[in-house]
């Protein structure tokens, strides 16, 4: 390590960080160099010249000008991969036989850890290109995820504990799989590998890819934050584990090999269900956390104030984010409205530097695939209201810049929405389409879309806007995709103890649900307990009441 993490916020120097094996700093002969977010905006052909430069060794660090590069971290070899995977599978064996109380505590210590390191983590989550507003969103689900409130119903769920009249115990537990291997996404590394990191709270032991393409947030918030703790509790040197390294070679080494138990996987809908199928042939647990296409139904009677400003989260990182809202389902009544206040909130977003204080737009590496998705909506009679262009930092349009505008379109017509790439799909763009049904009872308008949100082959959260409290009861009663809903509240907010990730439809797969890391990689045991006289079996029955 570079230094401590008390300071890297307000300093320039290079953070440095080999594999983490076995409670151990790996070096290596090849690194991966982490440039800053504004040095890539200010000269980004310079920036990825000397970033190939400085992996191929042809380049000298101590040669470049102070706030140009953040960090590297070593690139892991097979042989240190292989060397997590085994570690990891000697410290599951130990880990698992601590008390569970003891393991819990772990999760206390991290969220006040997190508290502790409140401006590195939110900094080290603008230099992987997140705006300052996304990051501080970012660092809000570390601390739900890992506070009172959700300890206290995690707790209930891994250990329910019942006493029979005569003193006998019955149990109801979850126990740990194993070791989980986890695949976090690239657009965001660091918080996706620190909440899946807590299946250690569980009993598991943890060997988590840091992505090549952006490696140091992941490593640092693994290595400053939890490993430290890890330490202290006495937990057995490989019960975390942490590797930068393409993803083909490693996960088919994590499918290969024996010690191998749970895979959470983050990606795309195509590759991560391939991969799940992977995953069961190998006998593998799948964990997947694919894309999302969160819908959020606006009624007659809702506060168009609050759904517009709800709605608007989706521009959130330019829309590279799998839980905000994909598209919108407007009420007849209220649409024409809705879609101005929509439009007005689109039209005040401005690109800037990550770390400037207002931003929520991130670069957008790749347009063609905006453009094709707004092509294919306008073409099916889709109605552009604003935006559909490229913008420079400084906010002017241009079909070079590194941003895209923020843009609504409307979608007449419920029955044929879903003809339209932007409304079928999740389009991980900026894009947001405004659906509006066709006029009817309120009724029978309602059964329709309900009926739509079931039906959305993706399925992470959906949302109400409503006042009726009768449609607020058949929403809740009758949506049963999702792994999340959320009425008259943020859409992208972490609510405690609710799950963060998760979901049904292709966002899950075949097992998908809500995710909670520390209870999707365990399974449910019981357990019977007495005192040494057991009776025959059917007195067992007898006695509590089943025959």
């Amino acid at each position: 390590m570079a230094q401590s993490a008390t300071s890297i916020a307000t300093t320039d120097t290079l953070l440095t960080y080999g594999s983490y094996v076995a409670g151990e700093d790996v070096s290596g002969d090849r690194w991966v160099h982490v440039l800053s977010t504004r040095a890539m905006l200010e000269d980004s052909f310079r920036s990825l010249r000397l970033k190939r430069d400085l992996d191929r060794g042809t380049a000298d660090v101590a040669d470049q000008e102070p706030g140009t590069l953040v960090g590297r971290v070593a690139l892991a070899d097979e042989e240190v991969c292989r060397r997590a995977l085994s570690s990891a599978a000697e410290a599951a064996v130990r880990w698992r036989a601590f008390p569970l109380e003891r393991r819990l505590d772990i999760l206390a210590q991290v969220h006040e850890a997190v508290r502790a390191h409140a401006a590195d983590l939110i900094r080290m989550l603008t230099v992987e290109g997140h705006p300052l507003e996304l990051a501080r969103w970012e660092y809000a689900g570390m601390l739900a995820a890992t506070g009172p409130v959700a300890r206290e119903f995690l707790r209930e769920q891994l250990w329910r504990e019942y006493r029979t009249e005569d003193g006998r115990r019955r149990i109801v537990r979850r126990q740990p799989d194993g070791v989980v291997c986890v695949n976090p996404p690239a657009n965001a590394p660091m918080s996706s590998s620190m909440l899946a990191a807590l299946a250690m709270a569980s009993g598991n032991a943890v060997v988590v890819r840091a992505p090549r393409t952006s490696p140091l947030g992941a490593m640092f918030g693994l290595r400053e934050v939890i490993a430290p703790l890890l330490e202290a509790a006495g937990a057995p040197p490989g019960t975390l584990n942490v590797v930068c390294g393409n993803p083909a070679p490693l996960l088919k080494m994590w499918l290969e090999s024996p010690h191998v138990d749970d895979i959470m996987y983050f990606g795309g809908v195509d590759s991560g269900l391939k991969f799940e199928q992977k995953c069961v042939a190998a006998g593998k647990k799948p964990i997947l956390e694919l894309a999302g296409n969160d819908a959020v139904l606006v009624w007659r009677d809702a506060d168009l104030d609050h759904a517009a400003t709800a709605v608007a989260e989706g521009f959130y990182g330019s829309g590279q984010l799998c839980m905000i809202p994909n598209q919108v389902l407007a009420h007849p009544a209220i649409a024409d409205e809705l879609i101005a206040r929509i439009a007005d909130r689109a039209r005040a977003l401005r690109p800037g530097y990550p770390d400037e204080e207002g931003v929520v737009l991130s670069p957008v590496l790749r347009h063609d695939g905006f453009h094709a998705f707004l092509d294919d909506a306008v073409t099916k009679g889709a109605t552009l209201v604003t935006g559909g262009r490229g913008l420079h930092l400084d906010g002017t349009p241009g079909d070079t810049g590194f941003f895209l505008e923020p843009t609504v379109i409307r979608v007449d017509g419920l029955l044929k929405a879903r003809e339209l790439d932007a409304v079928r799909e999740e389009t991980f763009f900026p894009l947001i389409p405004v659906v509006v049904p066709e006029a009817d009872e309120d009724g029978p308008l309602l059964d329709v879309l309900i009926d739509y949100v079931n039906t959305n082959r993706y399925g992470l959260r959906n949302s109400l806007w409503a006042r009726d409290t009768a449609v607020i009861d058949r929403y809740v009663n009758e949506v049963v995709n999702g792994g999340l809903l959320k009425i008259n509240e943020s859409h992208i907010s972490f609510v405690a103890p609710l799950p963060s990730h998760g979901g049904t439809g292709v966002t899950g797969g075949v097992f998908g649900e809500a995710n909670y890391p520390v209870l999707r990689t365990t399974h449910l045991q019981g357990v019977a307990i007495s005192d040494g006289t057991r009776p025959p079996a059917y007195r067992d029955a007898a006695e509590e009441g089943l025959l």
